[in-house]
């Protein structure tokens, strides 16, 4: 057994690239335009795994952007995706600045969670050991729900 993708069904194709690509910084890989089923697939990977991604077409996160408008809810979606980043403070700092809600900030030093547009839960993880608790993360509440 190989792991593939991760699917995520999204609303809005240009806010959920932005946010998965522009803010997060994910990588596109590949694209799929079916216009018979009506529908958008987008193939992204994490910068850390774009090299082995192109080789392996693995692992990847799979926007599909259906073109019919569809309420996404219940068992159509899932739980979270999770990447793990050089330096989470920092991480958390650029996706603040880029508007991105910091539903549980790091006040480990270890672990985040933020929600895409489509309220998909993306965990960040502190690559190796966790970092010394600071501010302003320390004393942050959670914010709505991740």
């Amino acid at each position: 057994m190989e792991y593939l993708h991760t699917m995520v069904r999204v609303t809005d194709f240009d806010q959920s690239l932005d946010f998965y690509c522009g803010k997060l910084g994910l990588v596109e890989m590949s694209r799929i335009v079916n216009d018979k089923g009506r529908y958008t697939l987008v193939y992204l990977a994490a910068p850390g795994d774009a090299e082995a991604a192109r080789k392996t077409k693995r692992p990847l996160v799979e926007l599909t952007y259906n073109w019919d408008p569809e309420a996404y809810t219940g068992g159509r979606n899932f739980g979270h995706l999770a990447f793990a980043v050089d330096d989470i403070y920092a991480t958390c700092a650029k996706l603040q600045k880029a508007g991105v809600t910091i539903n549980r900030p790091p006040r480990d030093g270890y672990m985040a969670f933020i929600r895409s547009p489509d309220n998909i839960s993306i965990e960040l993880l502190q690559k190796g050991e966790a970092k010394a608790p600071a501010e302003p993360w320390k004393s942050l509440p959670n914010t709505g729900v991740w």
